[in-house]
């Protein structure tokens, strides 16, 4: 909506402090953009997000009031994904909920340290407080329609009973936050006091109501009958910004998905762009590999059965970017290959390396009518330059490969060397200005001409 900020985080490029060209869209602009982006198949949803202009309540009532329009008089019913402003009001943060269909809060960094060292005015209060009321009124809005409190998942995860979501690893987590605060030494510890501040707010004590929605809107509300975001909520964090592990990083993203039962956690690699003793060198290359290698992890835990606690720990702390999370994983705990893919399990087979979620059902359901060969794997779209180091078919590995750390991690290096390489090192792109002209060329339409003649354009 704008890139006017009244805040002074050290790692944004629109921080009140910078001299910037500034802009702000009126609630009408951002409609009237949108639908004539929809219409033209430019896009397929809205993600809306704004600077702080003024302070935090006024910013949400002009969302609010952009989300409104776009609904009611525009009737756009195509996808909408708000982020909302920690310090606005329950009225305005239900509203958003009511309207949006997706709903996010930025963490932005995942430690108290952290965000009093570069985003002084939030605190971690402010924003995990929002995010537990909006997972309080997810929840109950999806018990009032008959359905479980928590969003759904993968269809895989059923046969994981160790998996983060599952109910065991939910109590678990819950009974082990429990053990740990009631200690008064660990207690002290700043990973333990930021793993509390967490559940503190994982309650249903104070869902959001309609009423609060509508007592703020800017127009009637009665006639939409949304439900409450019902495609979840989620959250971003910053890599590279401040010094945290990825084993930090990690702890923090599963303790979120248990505690907010969040959608998606969403990771951005710091590109210096503001000069501060406390921050990166301007110059310094975003760590795209170690973003990469994070997102990897967080399918890890969603979809594969891992906890963070498996992927790294404090001896540990970092991935080594050269290789994936999970081949990082195999190499440690080589003691349990190879695997016999004729007889493993389904979340056996979920931890060897080139073996994904598909892969695994298609293992499962074939060899129920035969044995199965590494042609077979081959065509059930196995990634056998990978798997090959940790499988057998029938007691016989594909060649005779040693099981051998280092080798196997010399092999697995090589083969993903260039990729690394392309990640590590994308192709130059330039963002959309609204203050440069680049002087885009494109052929001018039947209907671009007939807008102009007539005045539309």
């Amino acid at each position: 909506m704008t890139n006017h900020c009244a805040y002074d985080c050290k790692y944004c490029i629109n921080r009140k402090s910078n001299d910037v060209k500034r802009a702000t869209f009126t609630p009408e602009e951002i409609c009237e953009l949108t639908v004539e982006f929809y219409k033209r198949n430019y896009i397929e949803g809205l993600f809306l997000s704004s600077g702080i202009l003024k302070n935090p309540t006024y910013t949400m009532e002009k969302m609010c009031e952009t989300l409104l329009l776009l609904r009611t008089k525009y009737h756009f019913n195509g996808y909408v994904h708000i982020k909302t402003i920690p310090g606005a009001s329950d009225e305005l943060l239900a509203a958003a909920g009511y309207l949006a269909d997706r709903i996010s809060v930025n963490l932005e960094l995942p430690t108290e340290e952290g965000l009093r060292t570069l985003a002084p005015n939030k605190t971690m209060l402010n924003i995990l407080n929002p995010m537990g009321k909006v997972q309080s009124t997810i929840a109950s809005h999806r018990m009032a329609s008959g359905k479980s409190a928590y969003m759904e998942r993968s269809g895989g995860n059923k046969f994981l009973d160790t998996g983060i979501f599952s109910d065991t690893s939910k109590k678990q987590f819950s009974e082990w936050l429990d053990t740990q605060t009631n200690n008064t030494a660990i207690s002290q510890d700043p990973e333990m006091k930021r793993l509390e501040s967490y559940r503190r707010y994982t309650t249903l004590d104070h869902a959001l109501t309609w009423e609060n929605a509508n007592q703020l809107a800017p127009r009637d509300m009665s006639q939409l009958k949304r439900s409450f975001a019902p495609a979840g909520q989620s959250t971003q964090m910053i890599i590279g910004a401040t010094g945290e592990s990825d084993y930090t990083l990690l702890q923090t993203t599963q303790a979120l998905y248990q505690g907010f039962d969040l959608k998606r956690v969403f990771y951005s690699a710091y590109i210096p762009l503001n000069e501060d003793n406390v921050l990166p060198e301007i110059g310094t290359p975003p760590p795209l590999l170690r973003e990469h290698r994070l997102y990897q992890a967080d399918w890890l835990l969603r979809f594969y059965g891992f906890h963070a606690g498996e992927l790294l720990s404090s001896e540990q702390p970092n991935f080594n970017e050269m290789l994936d999370p999970k081949c990082d994983w195999a190499l440690r705990h080589l003691d349990i290959y190879p695997v016999e893919i004729n007889r493993a399990s389904y979340d056996v087979l979920l931890r060897v390396p080139g073996i994904g979620t598909k892969s695994a059902f298609r293992i499962v359901k074939a060899r129920k009518h035969g044995t199965l060969n590494f042609e077979h794997l081959k065509k059930m779209g196995i990634v056998l330059k990978r798997a090959k180091y940790f499988i057998t078919c029938s007691g016989k590995m594909m060649y005779r490969i040693p099981i051998e750390e280092d080798f196997i991690t010399r092999q697995l290096i090589g083969e993903d060397g260039k990729q690394n390489w392309e990640i590590d090192h994308p192709q130059t792109y330039r963002q959309l200005s609204l203050f440069d002209d680049f002087n885009f060329q494109s052929e001018v339409t039947v209907e671009d001409s007939s807008k102009t003649l007539f005045g539309q354009m």
